[in-house]
């Protein structure tokens, strides 16, 4: 089923699970995206910026997208499908909605500036990949450089009637998801999913904000779920007490450089995957920092017994 405006609740991004020869885990995926559906994630979305895509040749990642559709039962896959260039954004979109994909992702290249460049360029990507595909808008701007203001995202989303979702990951972000909303309700800005990302940083208050849910990778996705189906329920504190005891695990997973690491780490002592290797380039842990790791585990532990990994 294809994604749509009304899309909502947690969609778990996937980390790349490899082997420590650097080989494609695909039983991990298996693994990986049972668990996604066991706690209650309503999608999933692979081969994003901190799942390794650029570390995989074209094949590997429609690979990896295609294991995850297949697995996928009735949860709903995105499949980023950035690209230097159109041709191979194009090819993937088309091979991975072929596959059964809801939707793919587009986040903008580095080098965009200007209001006119980034507009263009969505315009362009849209184009080129198809207007018949949905597809999700990424705004990244602490790791990708590109600051797009509430105006230029509703003039992209209104400019392509096949924009259903904004992932949002701007930091500070709160006033923007609330301007975009203010859009909506002064009709300047047709209906959109908008899910949240940033490891799950800012969970609490984006949910009082108006997002639909979250989009993020941390590596308690069933912490997240219970957080988006609380605030949906109107338990402010409760929903606040759970996310604060797992805040500073969120806090230290979101260090540059060392968060996939810390990521792969928990969820392999989880069970969900075989090993934390990274493809090269990557990042490791140090005996020092994954004793701090397994210290934060502990005292999440107190309050969510979910974090009890031994």
């Amino acid at each position: 089923m294809k994604l749509t405006p009304d899309a909502s609740g947690t969609f778990a991004i996937a980390p790349t699970p490899f082997h420590d020869d650097g080989r494609i885990d695909f039983d991990s995926i298996d693994r990986l995206s049972d668990f996604y559906g066991e706690v209650g994630c309503n999608g999933v979305t692979v081969l994003g910026i901190l799942c390794e895509a650029p570390k995989m040749e074209a094949d590997e990642s429609l690979a990896v997208a295609t294991r995850f559709i297949k697995r996928a039962k009735d949860k709903q896959i995105i499949v980023g499908v950035s690209a230097p260039g159109f041709a191979q954004m194009r090819t993937l979109a088309r091979a991975s909605m072929d596959a059964g994909a809801a939707a793919v992702m587009i986040a903008p290249p580095p080098h965009l500036r200007t209001d006119d460049q980034i507009t263009g360029y969505f315009r362009q990507a849209t184009e080129a990949i198809g207007t018949d595909i949905p597809w999700v808008l990424q705004d990244y701007p602490l790791t990708l450089t590109v600051v797009m203001t509430p105006a230029v995202i509703r003039k992209i989303i209104m400019d392509s009637p096949s924009c259903v979702m904004l992932k949002h990951e701007d930091w500070p972000g709160l006033e923007k998801i609330s301007t975009l909303r203010g859009f909506q309700k002064d009709g300047s800005l047709k209906p959109i999913s908008i899910l949240v990302g940033n490891g799950g940083l800012f969970l609490d208050f984006e949910m009082e904000r108006g997002v639909d849910g979250a989009m993020t990778g941390y590596a308690f996705p069933d912490m997240l779920v219970d957080v988006v189906n609380l605030s949906k329920a109107g338990k402010r504190d409760a929903a606040h007490d759970l996310f604060d005891a797992h805040l500073p695990l969120i806090r230290y997973e979101q260090q540059p450089g060392v968060g996939l690491a810390v990521r792969k780490y928990v969820l392999k002592k989880r069970g969900k995957i075989a090993s934390d290797a990274q493809r090269k380039p990557g990042s490791s842990m140090s005996a020092l920092a994954c004793s701090e790791v397994e210290y934060l585990l502990s005292r999440v532990a107190r309050f969510d017994k979910r974090a009890n990994l031994g």
